[in-house]
């Protein structure tokens, strides 16, 4: 759909490119449970703390680590009123800012940028264009006033090939591209808690997904490998596909168009078409989270709805309200009214990225 492509991308180009503008002038921005019965429930709610000092090493002792295993032995506990059977513990997770770092850029902009570039000597016409002309002067105010030129550029340059072009594609630039502060490849820019967190979820019978304002064709390739979350548990944003045949051989082509955001209002829905269960647990950190965690919350029996707080500028960076990345202003609010969790990546993370390797 026309309509529901541009305002994705502009709305991505109007406050990511802003981003890029703010951050050329500033480094720090803005400030297993088994399935099967166990013996007794004190002995299995025991086993659950044990595994939770072992499997959490990079959450600080505090408020949102006891928070976490509590939960966890509530609802796997044999026996108790707040128990969940392991088809129903759902846990969602957004990625750009949840599971990895998403500034001074969303990752996925950085990629779509990159796919301009290194489609150009096909497209001489782009010469004179004053988008692709600020993009490669890394003129990014250049560029922020040139978005609905920007736009067509990276439709081009994005779509026209098959699914499995795509995919080779993606993942050839998640192996070799870098982050512009830390200079480390964008998939060893995770939250190590976080890794820790999905592991110990799912060592005690949880279903972990991922429900992003991304698209899944980006996501798909490499979140299993990172999250060890597959590629049929990416809930995303999706382009139009189309069957074709070439050369004899069946293939599916990739359209100009995005016929649906999984972002803000449509993250629910997207749980509930992919999914086809209301989550137990969620975590975001924007206001684009903000439909999920409550729609989560609306369910009945044991629920968590956790926000991550970027509050730490040495680690990483510091950004709320204000933010024309990742914006947690109206989500702060009502996790604050609610009762939900924030977790300051401060003061509850003893670690943020995983050790560089050698």
């Amino acid at each position: 759909m026309e309509h529901a492509r541009a305002p994705w991308l502009r709305r991505w180009i109007n406050t990511a490119v802003a981003a890029l503008v703010i951050g050329a002038t500033a480094t720090t921005l803005g400030g297993c449970a088994s399935s099967a019965p166990q013996s007794g429930g004190t002995q299995e709610s025991a086993q659950t703390a044990v595994n939770a000092e072992a499997a959490l090493p990079s959450w600080r002792d505090g408020a949102t680590r006891k928070t976490i295993i509590k939960f966890v032995a509530d609802v796997t506990q044999q026996g108790s009123p707040t128990y969940v059977p392991p088809a129903e513990r759902i846990a969602v997770f957004d990625n750009d800012g949840t599971l990895w770092s998403e500034q001074p850029l969303y990752f996925q902009f950085f990629f779509l940028l990159d796919q301009v570039k290194a489609a150009a000597p096909s497209h001489p016409e782009w010469k004179n264009n004053p988008a692709f002309k600020a993009l490669m002067a890394n003129d990014m105010a250049g560029l922020m006033r040139e978005e609905k030129r920007l736009l067509p550029l990276i439709t081009a340059a994005n779509s026209g090939m098959t699914v499995d072009e795509y995919d080779r594609t993606i993942r050839a630039w998640i192996d070799t591209a870098r982050h512009p502060k830390f200079n480390r490849r964008y998939t060893d820019l995770v939250y190590q808690p976080q890794l820790e967190l999905l592991s110990y979820l799912r060592a005690n019978g949880f279903k972990t997904y991922i429900v992003s304002g991304g698209t899944i064709e980006f996501m798909r390739p490499w979140t299993e490998r990172v999250y060890g979350i597959p590629p049929e548990q990416v809930v995303g944003s999706t382009q139009t596909i189309t069957y074709d045949v070439r050369d004899g051989k069946p293939v599916l082509m990739r359209g100009p168009k995005l016929d649906f955001i999984d972002d803000g209002p449509g993250k629910p829905v997207g749980i509930y078409r992919q999914i086809g269960r209301q989550p137990i647990l969620a975590v975001g950190n924007s206001d684009g989270d903000l439909q999920m965690l409550q729609y989560t919350m609306a369910g009945t029996g044991a629920r968590l709805a956790m926000l991550v707080h970027h509050d730490d500028a040495q680690r990483e960076f510091a950004y709320d309200r204000q933010s024309k990345i990742g914006k947690l202003d109206k989500a702060l609010d009502e996790a604050t009214t609610r009762g939900w969790t924030v977790i300051s990546m401060q003061k509850d993370w003893a670690q943020i990225y995983p050790a560089a390797k050698p």
